[in-house]
């Protein structure tokens, strides 16, 4: 399995216990959505290496306690600390129309109705409060806040987003 054919689905942030369980951080927008997973990859020294899991229970803020099989002790989850976790991308149903996947859009040309092609977008930071396209143009950083009502329509086959940014935010970062 390679990365490119996968997304990010969050990160083993520290132990939960001593009998080789881990608490997992969901980087995604809708935790409850993973609650039924039966594997997961993890990336071991860049190798995305298959992991079973035997228990799954969600947390609160986004968190999961979970049991990988082959991970008994704590000294084998301490080897999985601070490591990316994964899915195939394939497993995710395609949305359509202006809905859209943080990773699906990256390397996506951003089209704004007023100030034309900003750039290519390099990732969603997603921020609970405020997820943000970060987009480089010309070597310069745009942060554009991922605003109710901003994207206008979401081009899959010619890899664009068009939006409509507030007055003047283009502009600001473009006359730095």
């Amino acid at each position: 399995m390679n990365k490119k054919d996968c997304f990010h689905l969050g990160r083993i942030a520290k132990l939960h216990g001593f009998k080789g369980e881990v608490s997992l951080f969901l980087d995604v927008t809708n935790p409850e959505d993973y609650v039924s997973l039966d594997a997961i990859f993890i990336d071991l020294d860049d190798y995305l290496t298959p992991f079973f899991i035997e228990s799954f229970k969600l947390k609160n803020k986004g968190f999961a306690a979970m049991k990988l099989e082959g991970v008994t002790d704590e000294n084998a989850a301490k080897l999985l600390l601070r490591k990316e976790v994964y899915l195939p991308a394939q497993i995710l149903p395609e949305l359509e129309g202006l809905n859209f996947y943080d990773h699906e859009v990256v390397g996506f040309a951003v089209i704004d109705e007023k100030a034309g092609n900003v750039g290519v977008i390099e990732q969603v930071v997603d921020l609970k409060v405020n997820p943000l396209l970060q987009i480089t143009k010309d070597g310069k950083e745009i942060l554009i806040p991922l605003l109710k009502d901003l994207v206008k329509k979401v081009d899959r086959k010619k890899k664009e987003l068009h939006i409509l940014a507030p007055e003047g935010l283009i502009d600001l970062y473009l006359e730095l």
